[in-house]
């Protein structure tokens, strides 16, 4: 017997993250400890640990995806209107 997930084509995920950014949050969370040991401080640690929170996906959307859907959407792609006159 073999047990498939629905879609096929979904992406792999851990726990709550895509393993992309498992490993993204991985290797900044390696980076921030030495960061933290060599008395850099602690803005990379709480970058990582911000990337983390940003990236958790529920029902296949992060709060991530929704800042750069706004971002494109307000600042970074032209909006493109087309204006017709009223049929009567």
């Amino acid at each position: 017997m073999y047990i498939y997930p629905d879609n096929l084509k979904a992406k792999a995920r851990l726990w709550l993250w895509e393993l992309r950014d498992v490993a993204i949050i991985g290797i900044t969370l390696l980076a921030a400890v030495f960061a933290l040991a060599h008395g850099v401080g602690f803005a990379p640690l709480i970058g990582a640990v911000l990337y983390a929170f940003l990236t958790i996906r529920v029902e296949d959307n992060s709060i991530l995806d929704f800042l750069r859907f706004a971002a494109c959407f307000l600042f970074l792609q032209q909006q493109y209107f087309e204006w017709e006159e009223p049929h009567e």
